[in-house]
Parts: structure tokens; C-alpha cells; sequence
């Protein structure tokens, strides 16, 4: 007989499981597109599900699996280092739009992760806002983000 997932898996799950039911009420509540379809709606909703989904799985994997050792909490400034870009990241969105904020943020992340090579650094800085916008804004038909401030795209009137 197969133990029951230990309370750190356990803790992981319900915070997962929780999460992922809130994320996916909030993300019922992002308005349908001008013709009825989900729209901008359907990627917040998967990643919500997928973390209903993650939680679960983390519930059923951890059954039988022996206690982990210790918290490796090498990461942890690393970790730090991404929330606070992600909170910067929406601040400078609000402010000065989606292209602005991506050139920037791309290349902060790519170097949290540990790439130091300055010219992929440099691409990154152009080719994540250029990649990005195509697939959401153009492809997609997802409205783009404009910034309160200033806007890369009244520049390139875009929107």
C-alpha cells in the first residue's frame, strides 16, 4: 500500500489546484471579442486549466514517493529576480506599451536564465516584441496592450 503525497507536495497541489480554479474565474471575466468568440480569453483559460491540471497531477505523483531532502534555496535569488521583472514588466507595459516593455524585459529574463552572449541578447531585445506581436496582435487578432505614456506604436501606427 502506497503512502499519501507528503505535506510539501501536498501544499504544492492545493496551492496549484487553488491558483488554477481562481485564474480560471478571472479569466471568464475578460470580455468576448467583437464577435462573440473568446478571443484574448483563450490563453489565460488554458494556462488556468493547465494549472488545475498541474496541481492535480502533482496530488497523484507524489503518492509513494519518498520525502524530498531538503530545499535547495540556490535558486531562490534567481526566482526573486523573475517576479520582480514580472511586476516591472506589467508597470512598464502600463506605461509605455507592449513593444517597449518586451524589448526590455526579454533580454532581463534571457540573463536571469543565464545567457550572456550579448548579441543573442540583442536579438532577443528585437526578435521577442517582433515575434510576439505577429502571433498575438496580428495572427491572433488580440488587441495589444498600449502604454499610458507613450506608445512604440503610435510611432508605426499600428493602433
Amino acid at each position: 500500500m502506497s503512502a499519501g503525497p507528503t505535506p510539501a507536495s501536498r501544499t504544492v497541489a492545493v496551492a496549484l489546484i487553488l491558483l488554477g480554479v481562481g485564474a480560471t474565474f478571472t479569466s471568464m471575466n475578460i470580455a468576448l471579442d467583437q464577435y462573440g468568440r473568446w478571443g484574448a480569453r483563450i490563453f489565460p483559460l488554458a494556462g488556468s486549466l493547465s494549472l488545475v491540471a498541474l496541481g492535480v497531477a502533482e496530488w497523484w505523483g507524489a503518492r509513494g514517493r519518498p520525502a524530498s531532502p531538503a530545499l535547495n534555496r540556490a535558486h531562490l535569488p534567481a526566482i526573486a529576480a523573475l517576479l520582480a521583472l514580472a511586476i516591472a514588466y506589467v508597470w512598464v507595459m502600463a506605461q509605455f506599451g507592449y513593444l517597449i516593455s518586451t524589448a526590455i524585459a526579454a533580454p532581463i529574463a534571457l540573463w536571469i536564465f543565464g545567457v550572456r552572449n550579448v548579441i543573442g541578447l540583442c536579438a532577443a531585445a528585437v526578435l521577442c516584441p517582433a515575434i510576439y506581436h505577429l502571433v498575438f496582435f496580428e495572427l491572433l487578432g488580440v488587441f495589444p496592450p498600449l502604454g499610458r505614456w507613450f506608445d512604440l506604436l503610435d510611432v508605426f501606427g499600428g493602433y
